[in-house]
């Protein structure tokens, strides 16, 4: 039954005892297969930059900015996001090689809402164990932080990011048309949402997923995450 207020309107659940959380800590977050460190451009731009070099460049298609013509093009982005208000980034390393870098935007602890975006990962990361703990890790640090909700925002023709956001337990809840324009075309937005109380069953199901019992010697999962309870 929905609450009702003193002239009989219905309002929203109480929040108890919640109060709004610290900004996330920018701190080096470690997985069984993966290590995220804050990106800084002196230790991680040039790696980045080989390491995109070897991709195709079909990997910027839904992203504002790249490929990028040399190294300091792409430092001039991981300046720009270490510099931008309500963004932590962070650079994804495995085994002392970078592969990729992600970031939690517009950051909103009064509220208790952030948003997981700017993923750029090399194809050697896309569909692997290691991008799951990527994502895991940064949905965790958030909700252990006290967050109530995590956003994930893409292209609506992104096919690719709309199924990652919801394998991962994030539920799709609209497209913005016309939310925004780049490389000389319109962007139509789908929006995911994730709250705490999803987080219940989706974190314990990527914890499950994740675990090394789930893992056959050759690194082949024993259970897919979609039949994880």
């Amino acid at each position: 039954m929905a609450r009702t207020n003193e002239f009989g309107q219905p309002i929203g659940e109480d929040l108890g005892r919640w109060v709004p959380p610290p900004v996330p800590e920018h701190k080096e977050l470690a997985g069984n297969h993966v290590r995220l460190e804050p990106l800084q451009r002196s230790r991680h731009g040039i790696p980045l930059f080989h390491t995109f070099k070897q991709s195709g460049d079909e990997q910027w298609t839904y992203m504002p900015l790249g490929p990028f013509g040399d190294a300091a093009d792409l430092g001039m982005l991981i300046d720009a996001l270490s510099k931008a208000p309500n963004t932590q980034a962070y650079a994804v390393v495995i085994d002392s090689e970078v592969f990729g870098f992600l970031s939690y935007l517009n950051v909103q602890a009064d509220v208790g809402v952030l948003e997981i975006g700017w993923i750029a990962f090399s194809p050697h990361l896309q569909r692997t164990t290691a991008s799951t703990e990527v994502l895991y890790l940064l949905l965790d640090h958030a909700f252990s932080t006290g967050y109530r909700r995590v956003e994930w925002k893409c292209d609506s023709l992104n096919a690719r990011s709309r199924a990652t956001a919801e394998r991962l337990g994030f539920t799709y809840e609209g497209t913005f048309r016309q939310s925004t324009h780049y490389k000389g075309r319109n962007r139509d937005s789908a929006w995911f949402g994730m709250t705490d109380t999803d987080w219940t069953l989706a974190g314990r199901r990527l914890r499950n997923w994740l675990s090394p019992v789930n893992f056959n010697d050759d690194g082949s999962q024993r259970q897919r995450l979609g039949d994880m309870a």
